[in-house]
């Protein structure tokens, strides 16, 4: 498994309620769905790495 980045992160106590209960509709760690979300905006974004072996969605 590759090697994650921990970063602490502040953020609105109402947002990441938010983020838990999206989490457990999907079956996801709290972590897992923050970063399902930053995932998602850099794919529509078009600046997520495209041909990353072992990512989820990848077009290798």
């Amino acid at each position: 498994m590759a090697k994650r980045k921990q970063y602490p992160l502040r953020i609105d106590p109402e947002v990441w309620e938010a983020v838990e209960r999206w989490a457990a509709d999907d079956m996801r760690s709290a972590n897992s769905q923050v970063e399902f979300i930053l995932r998602e905006a850099l794919r529509k974004a078009g600046r997520l790495p495209k041909g990353r072996s072992g990512e989820k969605g990848s077009e290798s």
